[in-house]
């Protein structure tokens, strides 16, 4: 007898977040799972991945952060599909995936926590703890992310680590002059990657100022920030300011990163705020160095010296510096992106995190 699964996300925007659970939801065999994805405020692009694998969607359409009548409409959904399991995925998902689930009468309810969100007041963390008390579930990413939510007062039985996990990612079909034709940028140019939202929280300003750094000693690096948020014109005017927008390029939301990532000669996170990043799983899984804040969360991602090098968060003469260090020693560089795929082949695959998905959902009382 297959379980009915339902998955609640914020939106289905590529961020991580929505990346991790599309992988788990493709990945659920099907001759124990029906899977399903409700989308609370928006679809997005990763609707043409669930669609690809069979996995029905719906978007509920929240437009404000209390929406009654987004409530209303979830708790309709929830009662007409009646899932055996709901799996709300952070932030208001949970809020609204738990309450929904308890109106309509069901007890297995599984939320995530994904990273420890500075931008949460007391209000939200009481929510985070009251939810946590009295779900069936929590799944954290990481046990920094878990020893927080006890601390804040969630049972620590009730808490789960699964690792995020990333597919491999196979050779472009680009190559490389032809990818740096299509960025109209110069023959020779070394590329450097940022993949996120543009949010307060990365810090992108720290990655700006280190490709300025970067500028006064070599002028073949290029800065590739990947995706759109609430920062992009305050980081755009910044770029301006320190008088480098022919080395810092905004690229927006690409639904081709696989193609892209292969050819960056390192990734970037100078994230504050991290729980483990989909962006530097993929850069190591295709074999690209990493550079990236030395935060909880992605300590378990990248190994100094082995895998890629972690920085103090702030330090953008380190991202600078050991930048130029990966752009002077092909050797290195190449040493270290081949440690970086091993690793992720070995412990952050997706048949491993799905298979502890599963059994978690089949051993929910």
């Amino acid at each position: 007898m297959t379980q009915r699964i339902l998955h609640l996300i914020p939106s289905l925007d590529r961020t991580g977040v929505a990346t991790q659970m599309v992988l788990l939801a493709r990945g659920l065999p099907r001759d124990r799972f029906d899977v399903h994805v409700c989308a609370l405020s928006r679809g997005g692009p990763l609707e043409a991945e669930l669609a690809e694998a069979g996995v029905p969607t719906t978007v509920i359409g929240k437009r404000w952060r209390l929406d009654p009548q987004a409530y209303w409409r979830l708790r309709r959904h929830v009662a007409d599909l009646r899932p055996d399991v709901v799996h709300a995925w952070t932030g208001p998902a949970n809020a609204y995936g738990y309450a929904a689930a308890r109106a309509c009468g069901l007890d297995r309810i599984v939320v995530a926590q994904r990273c420890l969100d500075p931008g949460k007041g007391p209000v939200e963390w009481a929510v985070d703890r009251h939810i946590g008390r009295h779900c069936s579930q929590v799944v954290v990413n990481s046990p920094t992310v878990r020893d927080f939510y006890v601390r804040l007062g969630v049972p620590a039985e009730k808490i789960r680590v699964i690792a995020s996990a990333v597919d491999p990612v196979g050779p472009s079909d680009t190559t490389r002059g032809q990818l740096l034709a299509e960025l109209d940028l110069p023959e020779g140019s070394r590329l450097v990657g940022v993949v996120g939202p543009l949010e307060m929280r990365k810090r992108l300003k720290d990655a700006i100022w280190a490709a300025d750094l970067l500028k006064v000693i070599r002028d073949d690096v290029h800065l590739l920030l990947i995706g759109d948020g609430p920062h992009r014109d305050r980081l755009r005017r910044y770029r301006d300011q320190v008088v480098i927008r022919d080395k810092v390029h905004f690229l927006g939301h690409r639904s081709d990163v696989p193609r892209l990532l292969p050819h960056f000669d390192a990734l970037w996170s100078t994230s504050g705020c991290e729980g483990q990043s989909s962006a530097i799983l993929e850069a190591m899984a295709a074999g690209v160095p990493v550079v990236a804040s030395d935060i909880p969360g992605t300590r378990d991602l990248v190994v100094p010296d082995e895998t890629g090098y972690l920085v103090p968060l702030g330090d953008r003469a380190a991202v600078a510096r050991y930048t130029n260090k990966l752009l002077d020693d092909a050797d290195l560089a190449a040493r270290l992106g081949r440690a970086a795929a091993a690793r992720a082949r070995e412990h952050f695959s997706v048949e491993r995190m799905v298979e502890q998905y599963a059994a978690l959902y089949e051993g929910l009382g």
